[in-house]
Parts: C-alpha cells; sequence; structure tokens
C-alpha cells in the first residue's frame, strides 16, 4: 500500500497521515544535528564496510554505498547541510540524499542498525572530536599565562584573601594558580574521553541485532578503544555528555574567577592592568570610559555553562532506559555548551597575551595593610626562639599600635616596639620589605622569584609531553 500524501515512509504502514506542522517543527532536530553530517557518514561509511565484509550486503552495494556516502561528504564541505523538517534529522537527511545518488542499495545501509545507535554513536564522535578542541583552547590559555608569569617572576603584587591584603606574593606566582587550575580541567577532559571512547554502533534499536555483524570492525575503524558491552546501556547512555558538561562548567568558574580579576584589577580604585582597545569597549555617553566588556562577557558565559549541566542532568535523571524523545535536546545542550566555552578561552587568551600589567601600582599596594605581619611573626620565632602562637600574639600589638601612629610596621619606633616585646629589636623590623617577605617563601610551591621560574620551566615541560 503506498505511503499516504505528506506521510513519513521512514514509519512505514504504521501511520495512515503525515504530522501536524506543529509536531513536525517540534520534532524534527536537523536544524540542530546537523552538525553531526561528517560523524554520520563516517559512521555510515564504517558500517557499510563492515556489512559488506560480513556478506550481509553484497560487496558491489557496499563499494557504491560508501562512493555515495563520500559524494554527499563533499556536497555539504562545499554548500552545507540543506535543511527539509520532513526529513527529521542528519540521520535521514543523509540516507535521502545517497538514495537519490545510489538508488536502491542505500536503503540496505540501514540494516543491523537503529537510530538509537547511530545517533549515539554521531555524538560520541562528535564530543571526542569537541575534548580534543577544547583541550588545545585549554593548553593555549596555559601557554600564554606561563607567558606572563615568566616575564613577571620577580614583580611584587599584594596577595589577598577575604579581598583584603593578606601577603606579598608574586604577579608570577598569582598566574600560576591559574595554569595549575586550567591543568586540572584538562585532566577532566581527559579522563571524560578515556571513558567516552567506546562504541554503540551495532547496538541498534536497544535489543542487538540478529546478523552476524562485526562490532569490533566498526569500533576499530572509527578509533574507538572496543564496542559498548551492554546495547541497553549504549543506547541510552549519555553519560559522555554529561561529563562533557561537568568539565565545561568547572573550566567556566575558572575562566570567571580570572574574568573578574581582570575586571577588578582594571578599576581605578586598584589600577593594576590597563586593558588594549581590542579587549574594551567605550561608553556611549562617558568619553573617559574604558570597560573590560570582553572578561565581563567571559564571566557571564559561565552562567551558560552551568546552566547547561542543570539542563542536561534534568533532561537524563528520569528517564527509564533505554530511548526517549527527551534525549533529542542533549546535542543542542552540549554544542551551546562547547560554543560558549572555546569562544571564552580564545577571548581569555587574547587578553592574557595583551593585558598590560602596571606592576609600580602593584608593587605600591603591596606593603598596604601590614602585608609583612607575618614575617615579623616568623623573625620572632626563628630568630629570637619565640612560640609562634606568642609571636602572632606580639605582632598583632606591633599593628596595632602601628595603625595608632598611622605608620608602617617597619616604621614603628623602636621605643614602641621594645615596650611590646624586647624582641622585636630594629633588625627585626628591618627584615619586613616585601622584596625581603617575597624571597624568603622558598618553600614547594612558593611565591618567591627562583621558585616561579622553576615552576614556569616545569610546566612548560609538562605542556610538551
Amino acid at each position: 500500500m503506498a505511503d499516504s500524501p505528506g506521510s513519513n515512509s521512514m514509519w512505514g504502514g504504521r501511520f495512515g497521515g503525515g504530522p501536524a506542522a506543529i509536531m513536525q517543527e517540534i520534532n524534527a532536530s536537523i536544524p540542530v544535528d546537523q552538525r553531526l553530517w561528517e560523524e554520520d557518514i563516517a559512521a555510515s561509511r564504517a558500517h557499510a564496510a563492515m556489512l559488506g565484509a560480513a556478506g550481509i550486503i553484497s560487496i558491489d552495494d557496499a563499494a557504491r554505498i560508501d562512493t555515495g556516502l563520500a559524494q554527499v561528504a563533499a556536497e555539504y564541505a562545499a554548500n552545507g547541510v540543506p535543511i527539509d523538517l520532513s526529513l527529521e534529522d542528519i540521520h535521514m537527511t543523509v540516507e535521502s540524499r545517497l538514495k537519490e545518488i545510489v538508488g536502491e542499495p542505500a536503503g540496505r545501509l540501514h540494516t543491523a542498525r537503529s537510530r538509537n545507535d547511530q545517533v549515539a554513536t554521531d555524538f560520541r564522535l562528535w564530543t571526542r572530536t569537541a575534548m580534543t578542541r577544547i583541550d588545545a583552547g585549554l593548553k593555549a590559555l596555559q601557554s600564554a599565562l606561563l607567558a606572563r608569569a615568566d616575564e613577571h617572576a620577580d614583580s611584587i603584587m599584594p596577595g589577598f584573601t577575604h579581598l583584603q591584603v593578606a601577603q606579598p606574593v608574586t604577579l608570577g606566582h598569582h598566574l600560576l594558580a591559574y595554569v595549575e587550575m586550567f591543568g586540572r580541567d584538562r585532566g577532566r577532559f581527559r579522563d571524560a574521553q578515556r571513558r567516552l571512547n567506546e562504541s554503540p554502533l551495532g547496538a541498534a534499536a536497544l535489543a542487538g541485532t540478529g546478523f552476524a555483524i562485526d562490532r569490533h570492525a566498526t569500533a576499530a575503524a572509527l578509533g574507538f578503544d572496543r564496542p559498548m558491552a551492554n546495547s541497553i546501556d549504549a543506547v541510552s547512555d549519555r553519560d559522555f555528555a554529561l561529563e562533557f558538561c561537568a568539565s565545561a562548567s568547572i573550566a567556566a568558574i575558572h575562566l570567571s574567577r580570572l574574568a573578574e580579576e581582570v575586571v577588578i584589577w582594571a578599576s581605578q580604585p586598584f589600577g593594576f592592568v590597563s586593558l588594549p582597545d581590542a579587549w574594551s569597549t567605550g561608553s556611549s555617553i562617558m568619553p573617559q570610559k574604558r570597560n573590560p566588556d570582553a572578561a565581563e562577557l567571559v564571566r557571564g558565559r559561565a552562567g551558560l555553562l552551568l546552566g547547561a549541566f542543570q539542563r542536561l542532568s534534568v533532561i537524563v535523571k528520569g528517564l527509564p532506559l533505554t530511548y526517549s524523545k527527551d534525549l533529542q535536546d542533549d546535542k543542542e545542550t552540549v554544542f551551546g555548551a562547547f560554543d560558549a566555552l572555546a569562544l571564552s578561552l580564545a577571548a581569555m587568551t587574547g587578553m592574557v597575551e595583551t593585558l598590560t600589567f602596571r606592576t609600580d601600582r602593584m608593587r605600591s599596594l603591596a606593603a598596604s595593610g601590614y602585608s609583612t605581619a607575618t614575617d615579623l611573626a616568623d623573625w620572632l620565632v626563628r630568630e629570637a626562639g619565640v612560640p609562634f602562637r606568642d609571636a602572632h600574639h606580639i605582632v598583632g600589638a606591633c599593628v596595632k599600635r602601628s595603625e595608632e601612629l598611622g605608620v608602617e610596621l617597619s616604621a614603628l619606633p623602636p621605643a614602641d616596639a621594645a615596650a611590646i616585646h624586647a624582641a622585636v629589636t630594629p633588625a627585626a623590623l628591618a627584615a619586613l620589605t616585601v622584596e625581603a617577605s617575597v624571597a624568603s617563601r622558598t618553600s614547594y610551591g612558593g611565591t618567591a622569584p627562583e621558585r616561579v621560574r622553576q615552576a614556569v620551566a616545569a610546566a612548560r615541560a609538562a605542556l610538551e609531553e
């Protein structure tokens, strides 16, 4: 019996009429999943080759299908994917064009597979590549940070806790903290990529297939480590997408923290950095303004990335095994997260490379807030044998007296210092420069310039591994 006008032949004879316009629009995913065309064609070519090698279809049909798919790929590469909502998705769009090119053999391509394992395979392939691209973006940002850290291994700035001046540190040391964060982000993506790298292809709708297929062959052809062991899990799992979004959200948090510091440091009360024109905008009414819009937008994108993980979690959390149509929205979520993260990484890398650090301003504020008070306590412990808790109390009294007199801790009059404790000698106060403070922090992972240079060298070597 012929299909009725407007019906979708993929559904066969079960449905007598075509979907209403609204149903067609909500059901069709081709505007989003057209992005999977390369992966879909690659997986289809691997599947066709396996079918031919296994004798499930003829070698001639497999060859004609492969040639036709190569033509479809060339067309899409040149002109993009045509959007036809009646074809629903990228899988049927490719198959429809293949049929126009090679005719009847195109109908044999879908033997021993389903759109369920097809989309799961395509999506894993795409996400695997996306993880590699994000890793490259994170590595580029690390390289930019390392270059600036090396440049400013000796530059002194205030280190903060509670956004209050705490102790002097070097700017290089501060920047290296972000190198470590983004390194952990890279590790999360690499770990997720390792778990992702199993092939769903051949799981069919959910139960596997009665055809004598070779899933190990298609897995190897597509660069997977192995086929997934359970056909139900293969079509229903979206852990890899959740891990992508989770890893992306943590990376976005790190980017947002760095962006927030750029925003703060560029403000007049801080004045730690000058923004280049390329990463700033002006005001429509205030001609003096130079706004850190790029940093603010990176900070804002973090909300989108955090939302992507939440959205995908909500989609997946209530689904019984195996496939439900809700999963159609997984791709839009992950694609959006990838786009936002890739753009944020590129923008932040550009900003780090071109920021002008006002090290004179940083140095002048590094000594504020009695930032070397801990150095005085350490001196009392090391040179005078005072227990640290006692030294802490003594230095607190010294800071209080300095505040009353309106002087720096190093300028506390000797008589006032001696009245607090005999061990607070002029020699002790003379050791309280910010240069001496940072130079003394030579413990592993410390802020001393020599340690910063060692850390830069080690991190650069690790990047090349």
